[in-house]
């Protein structure tokens, strides 16, 4: 794929990425790699115009400003898990897809906040300070045995999830508060799940391993730190700003916090006059919980594969603000492009704007219907709206024109194991139906229903609907009139529902025909309407 004048696409490095990924990226034919991490905010600016992705670390922060500068961006990629320096609305609302890596560090940001913890428990930076003084502190720095305590994690994602791993092997009991893991995962994990207030109870120590957002800013302040046990470790290596950093300097210097350990801070670098520099019994660390080369090498690698792919295959799996779930990330792609298709035929079918179009679904595949949702929207209002138009911002802008889009999880018809249909009301009692099905090994999407009529026709190319009245003569009278105008048939499938009454033609042909053709269509005796659709 290539820009609209043809040429390359460009991509920018804001911040600096190992050579892994920038290989990768210059690897990939159509891609022009435009290294500017050793620039600052107004080259970026200026460079922006005309690019199609950018990908940057913690540095850069992408707001509305630059997304602006960048009018062409497609693609936003964060080399790394934390997006908060990334303003995911405004990149939504523009269709730019917001990338990370979300796997990359995981082992490496496991290890950090369990040696934050190991640290803490021992005293260990104190016990390497009293020597380089000179002191021997045997009796003074007495620390905490891990084993046989409880651990509170917060947060039971990749990475708190290795640290509960990591916990157990230490012989602590593990509990956990996170609304969206199942007790079956949890149980796997051979973790006990409980409430936040339940857990600031009853831990030894806690770590946290949450993203960063409006909803859990603050969410350990001073009362959630006087509702601890008294002598409670807290480990934070997810995200500065999910503590309250004046609240923890005061529970440590009261003796509520018995330590704690920091990787991150609402303000990198921590600033000179932060409560937390004189706080007692803490450890810190200057973000380096993905610091490691085996991270970061994995971090450029994933993310230089995420953009690439999504800019030249337009896989959008990988992106934050599409509606993916992880376990849609993988095999989607067909039902997706059918439901695209049958988005497409149903926006073809009628003028008449519809207010609610109803998705439905029948087959193995569970948490499909968000996709498949957005991409039914792309197709039907592709050839409506201005683009950008995709999946990341298909669904908002359905919404914004007032157009409702429901999904419903169905059986599966017939001997179709992948059934999608879509049902649109413009009002009550004014319905319009289509149908489709992935067939084969190969899963090939076919559309299967139009209306009432059962069909069974490829989405490819042009696609002419024709009703007409069920009489002789019809199929050649159409065949002359398109040979006349020189195009090519490459398939024609007629439905009806008994002899003599009304039938559908469904001929997929080579190219597009103008409007006086289709009027010479549409004048022919016994036929009653024609509707061309492209599917390309």
């Amino acid at each position: 794929m290539s820009d609209p004048e043809g040429g390359p696409l460009r991509l920018l490095i804001a911040d600096p990425l190992l050579p892994d990924g920038i290989a990768t990226l210059r690897a990939a034919a159509g891609l022009v790699v435009e290294d500017l991490s050793e620039g600052d905010r107004e080259a970026l600016l200026d460079a922006l115009p005309g690019a199609s992705a950018l990908i940057v670390r913690s540095r850069t922060t992408v707001d509305a400003e630059l997304m602006q500068a960048g009018e062409s961006l497609r693609v936003i990629g964060r080399a790394g898990v934390g997006v908060d320096n990334i303003d995911i609305p405004s990149a939504t609302r523009r269709g730019i897809a917001v990338l990370n890596a979300p796997a990359a560090n995981t082992y490496s940001t496991a290890e950090m906040a369990f040696g934050l913890l190991l640290a803490a428990a021992r005293r260990l930076p104190e016990a390497d300070s009293t020597i380089r003084a000179g002191e021997w502190k045997r009796k003074e720095l007495r620390g905490t045995q891990l084993s046989g305590k409880t651990i509170g994690v917060i947060g039971l994602g990749r990475i708190g999830a290795e640290v509960a791993l990591r916990a157990r092997a230490f012989g602590m009991r593990v509990v956990a508060h996170d609304p969206f893991v199942n007790l079956e995962r949890a149980g796997d994990l051979g973790v006990e799940l409980v409430d936040l207030e339940t857990l600031l109870r009853m831990c030894d120590a806690i770590t946290l391993h949450v993203p960063l957002s409006d909803e859990n800013r603050g969410l350990i302040g001073r009362e959630e730190i006087a509702a601890m046990r008294p002598g409670v470790i807290l480990v934070n290596a997810a995200r500065g700003g999910l503590v309250a950093e004046p609240a923890l300097a005061e529970g440590l210097a009261s003796g509520q916090l018995g330590a704690a350990g920091l990787d991150v801070y609402e303000t990198e670098p921590l600033p000179a006059d932060s409560p937390l520099r004189d706080a007692p019994h803490l450890v810190f660390s200057p973000h380096l919980g993905a610091s490691t080369f085996e991270a970061q090498r994995q971090v450029s690698r994933q993310i230089a594969v995420a953009v690439r792919d999504a800019l030249l295959e337009n896989d959008y799996s990988g992106a934050l603000n599409a509606p993916f779930e992880a376990e849609d990330r993988d095999g989607a792609g067909a039902i997706m492009e059918l439901g695209r298709c049958l988005g497409r035929l149903l926006a073809g079918l009628d003028d008449a704007p519809p207010r609610r179009i109803e998705v439905g679904y029948g087959g193995p595949r569970d948490g499909v219907l968000g996709p498949l949702a957005a991409s039914v929207a792309v197709g039907f209002l592709e050839m409506r709206v201005e683009p950008p138009l995709n999946v990341v911002n298909a669904l908002s802008i359905a919404a914004e024109r007032g157009l409702e889009i429901a999904r419903v999880r169905t059986q599966a018809v017939g001997d179709y194991t992948n059934y999608v249909e879509l049902c649109a009301t413009s009002a009550p009692g004014d319905e319009r139906i289509v149908g489709g099905a992935l067939m084969g090994t190969r899963m090939e999407p076919r559309i299967v229903r139009v209306g009432v009529f059962r069909v069974d026709t490829v989405p490819r190319g042009t696609c002419l609907l024709i009703r007409n009245r069920d009489q002789p003569g019809v199929i050649g009278a159409v065949g002359t009139v398109l040979g006349a105008a020189n195009a090519n048939i490459a398939e024609y499938h007629l439905a009806r529902r008994r002899g003599g009454g009304r039938s559908l033609g469904v001929v997929r042909i080579d190219g597009q025909l103008p409007p006086d053709i289709l009027r010479d269509l549409v004048e022919l005796d016994a036929v009653d309407e024609v509707q061309q659709i492209s599917f390309d």
